[in-house]
C-alpha cells in the first residue's frame, strides 16, 4: 500500500486534535457526496423518467454545475466532480486530483470496490494548508446510455454538440468513472 493510505489509518487511530479533525473533515467531506450524489441521482432518473437518455444529457449539462456550485457556496468549499476522462474541460483534475484517480485506478486494478475508494489528506496549496477529499464513482448501469461504449446515435449527436472535446465515453460498468472532489480551506 502507498505511504499516504497508512498514514491516514495511522491519523484515524491517533487522539490527536488533528487526526480528530482530519476525521470530523472526512466525515462532513462524505456526507456532502452523499448529498450531492443523490440530488444529481434524483434529477438525472427524473429525467430519464421524462425523456429517456436523450433528456437527461441537460441535468449533466446544466444542473450538475449548479448543484456542485450551490454546494460550494452553502459549505464554504470546493465541491465538484473530475476524471481522467472528462466531457467538460471546466472538471479536469488538477495534479493532486489526477494522481489520486490514478491511484483509484491502481487500487480497482488490484481488487478493490470503487463504491468504496476514497482518498484525504492535507496539502499546501500556494502557502495554504488545504483539506482535499475524493470519492470515486463507479460507472453504473444507466451510465452507460451517454458514457459507454455503444451509445444511441441522437444522444451522440447531442454529446458532440455540447461537449465537442468530450473523452468521457467508452467505460463499462463497474468502471471508475470519476470522483467526487472536495477542497477544504484550514
Amino acid at each position: 500500500m502507498k505511504k499516504y493510505i497508512a498514514l491516514l489509518t495511522l491519523a484515524v487511530i491517533s487522539t490527536s486534535p488533528l487526526a480528530d479533525d482530519l476525521k470530523q473533515r472526512a466525515d462532513a467531506s462524505r456526507a456532502t457526496v452523499m448529498e450531492f450524489g443523490k440530488t444529481l441521482k434524483g434529477k438525472m432518473q427524473q429525467a430519464m423518467k421524462a425523456g429517456g437518455p436523450l433528456n437527461a444529457i441537460g441535468v449533466c449539462n446544466a444542473d450538475a454545475p449548479g448543484i456542485a456550485a450551490d454546494m460550494s457556496n452553502k459549505k464554504g468549499w470546493e465541491v465538484g466532480r473530475t476524471s481522467l476522462k472528462v466531457r467538460s474541460a471546466s472538471n479536469a483534475p488538477d495534479a493532486w486530483e489526477t494522481k489520486v484517480l490514478n491511484d483509484f485506478e491502481k487500487r480497482k486494478a488490484e481488487g478493490a470496490n470503487p463504491k468504496k475508494l476514497e482518498h484525504y489528506e492535507v496539502v499546501s496549496e500556494n502557502g495554504k494548508k488545504m483539506f482535499r477529499y475524493m470519492k470515486a464513482i463507479p460507472t453504473g448501469k444507466v451510465c452507460t446510455n451517454c458514457h459507454g461504449q455503444n451509445i444511441d446515435p441522437a444522444v451522440n449527436a447531442k454529446l458532440k454538440e455540447l461537449y465537442p472535446d468530450d473523452k468521457a465515453t467508452g467505460f463499462k460498468v463497474g468502471d471508475i468513472r470519476g470522483a467526487f472532489a472536495i477542497t477544504q480551506p484550514m
